[in-house]
């Protein structure tokens, strides 16, 4: 008998692979305009245009660490969910969250 997260498990991966991406170029992206706008704002020597840039970067960071975490959150939520179902496959939802958290460990088997 197989499970919906066995067959599904490529496409999980790939969702994996995806997130696993956007964890790490997120923040190289916002140190990067950070950067980029706080060296503008110095260069400009305008307090209002540093405090601006400031503004913006704690923005940026918060959306950031929000799309970082948000994965593991909906993991999190499913997972205490399915422990309030007795009649939840636990290996099935282990496949799933296997696939999305760690997709290079993720296997079709």
């Amino acid at each position: 008998m197989s499970s919906l997260c066995t067959e599904a498990s490529s496409v999980l991966a790939f969702a994996g692979w995806i997130l696993t991406f956007f964890k790490i170029a997120i923040p190289l992206l916002i140190i990067g305009l950070g950067m980029f706008d706080f060296g503008k704002a110095v260069v400009s020597s305008k307090d209002d245009e540093i405090k601006k840039s400031a503004k913006t970067l704690m923005y940026r960071a918060i959306a950031g660490v929000v799309i970082f975490f948000v994965p593991s959150l909906v993991v999190w939520l499913f997972s205490t969910i399915s422990d309030f179902n007795n009649a939840a496959d636990e290996t099935n939802f282990k496949k799933c969250k296997e696939c999305i958290l760690t997709p290079w460990s993720c296997s079709n088997s």
